[in-house]
C-alpha cells in the first residue's frame, strides 16, 4: 500500500458504512451523493477517500460487490481445480511474499504454548484495526477488530495459548503488519512470512487448502471439502473455516456458498466484501 496504513484504516470504516448501506439499498441503485451522505461526508470528499483506499472509483468498485460478480468468481474456480495439485497460489496482494506454514505437533498442541513467548499488538490496516500475535516460529494470530473490544480479542488468544508468555510489543508487531499490508517496503529475508497454528488434523487440512485459492477468485465450501478428500463434510469444512485463526493470510474470505451467496465471515460480511472487491480491483 502506497498510503499510510493509519489513514487507510480510518478510510476503511467509512467504506464499510457505504458497503452496508448498499447491501440494503442496492436494488434501487442509490446515487453517489446518497451513498456519501451515509458516511457523513460530501460527495467530493467521499470520492477522494474511496479513490485513496481502493485505488479505483466507487462506481467501478461497486461492480465487484454484486451477486453477479460473485457468480463470475465461481466460474474461475474450475481453473483452480485443475491446478490445485501444483501447490500454493501465485502472486497476490502480498506480491512476492511466500507463506511458510507450520503446524504444532500433538504434544505441543496439548501444552497450549508452553515455552513460547508471544509478542502482540494492535495496529491499523487497510481493513480497519487488526490484532497480531507473533512467536519466533511465525504468526500465530491475525484478526480484524469488529465489534469486539481489544480486551476481548486478546482474551481469546490467551485462552488458546494458555501457557505461553505474552508480551505487548508495539514496535515489533508494527513491522510485521507493515510487511503484510505494505509489502513494497517489506524487509523480510527471502520474502517469507511464516505462520504457526494449532488445530485438529481436519482443521489444518482445511486451512492449508485455503492457501491455494488465488487472489481475485473464490471457491465454494463444497469445493474445499472435495480438495481435502472429504466431499460430504461441507458443514464441517464451514465450521473449520469459521475458526481460522489467521485472517487475510489464510484467505477464508475467498470461500463462498455458491450461486453468488457470500455466506458469513468471522470478521463481518462487509469486510469480506471489501476484501474480495479490493483483490478484484488490484
Amino acid at each position: 500500500m502506497k498510503n499510510n496504513l493509519t489513514q487507510l484504516s480510518k478510510d476503511y470504516y467509512r467504506i464499510e458504512k457505504a458497503i452496508r448501506f448498499l447491501d440494503k439499498n442496492f436494488h434501487r441503485q442509490p446515487s453517489l451523493q446518497e451513498v456519501a451522505r451515509t458516511t457523513g461526508v460530501s460527495e467530493f470528499h467521499f470520492q477522494k477517500i474511496f479513490q485513496r483506499w481502493a485505488g479505483i472509483s466507487p462506481k467501478k468498485f461497486l461492480q465487484f460487490l454484486t451477486k453477479e460478480y460473485a457468480k463470475e468468481l465461481l466460474k474461475k474456480s474450475n481453473l483452480l481445480d485443475a491446478s490445485y495439485d501444483a501447490g500454493l497460489s501465485g502472486p497476490s496482494r502480498l506480491h512476492d511474499l511466500f507463506i511458510n506454514y507450520e503446524a504444532m505437533s500433538p504434544g505441543e498442541y496439548k501444552q497450549k504454548g508452553k515455552g513460547l513467548t508471544i509478542d502482540y499488538g494492535f495496529h491499523p490496516s487497510p481493513f480497519g484495526e487488526c490484532f497480531i500475535a507473533l512467536t519466533n516460529r511465525g504468526i500465530c494470530r491475525l484478526a480484524f477488530l469488529n465489534k469486539e473490544s481489544q480486551k476481548k480479542i486478546l482474551d481469546e488468544c490467551l485462552k488458546i495459548w494458555t501457557n505461553a508468555k505474552f508480551n505487548h510489543n508495539h514496535e515489533k508487531t508494527k513491522v510485521c503488519v507493515e510487511n503484510i499490508f505494505n509489502p513494497q517496503k517489506s524487509k523480510i529475508k527471502n520474502g517469507t512470512i511464516k505462520l504457526l497454528y494449532q488445530g485438529t488434523n481436519f482443521q489444518m487440512k482445511v486451512w492449508e487448502a485455503l492457501l491455494r485459492i488465488e487472489p481475485g477468485t473464490a471457491v465454494t465450501y463444497k469445493t474445499v471439502a472435495e480438495w481435502i478428500g472429504s466431499p460430504r463434510a461441507v458443514r464441517a469444512v464451514g465450521t473449520a473455516i469459521g475458526k481460522n485463526p489467521i485472517a487475510y493470510l489464510i484467505p477464508c474470505h475467498r470461500v463462498i456458498r455458491g450461486m453468488g451467496h457470500l455466506g458469513g465471515y468471522r470478521w463481518g460480511l462487509a469486510r469480506k466484501k471489501a476484501l474480495l472487491a479490493m483483490e478484484a480491483s488490484a
